[in-house]
């Protein structure tokens, strides 16, 4: 008897082909988003460094540990961590697991609560 080798239906290959490009899409744009705010950290640390050196260099008599002189790194600093939060937030309140141990909870109830 001959072994015909049956290829699968060609709907189904394109479907995951889609479901591949499409979760190749999502990563890229999740790389893109982690790139972006690791440059903004970079600058945040470059631009703050030269603004508190060049303060302090001119302060004439002032008190160096003032909000005047920290001001644009606290400010900018807020802004940073609510880019943060945009990027990573999300996966560190609510990421896959948790998401994951509450459809499991709310499972295990309905079926505690017909049987």
């Amino acid at each position: 008897m001959e072994n015909k080798n049956i290829e699968p239906y060609l709907e189904n290959e394109s479907q995951r082909d889609y479901e591949r490009e499409e979760a190749y899409i999502r990563a890229q744009k999740r790389v893109e988003k982690i790139v972006g705010f690791y440059w903004h950290l970079f600058w945040y640390v470059i631009v703050n460094i030269f603004i508190v050196f060049i303060i302090s260099r001119n302060l004439k008599g002032g008190d160096f540990w003032s909000i005047e002189v920290f001001s644009t790194p606290i400010f900018w600093g807020i802004g940073l961590f609510f880019h943060f939060m945009g990027v990573f937030g999300p996966n560190l309140i609510f990421g896959k697991t948790w998401e994951k141990r509450q459809i499991e909870k709310y499972m295990e109830k309905d079926k505690n609560r017909w049987e």
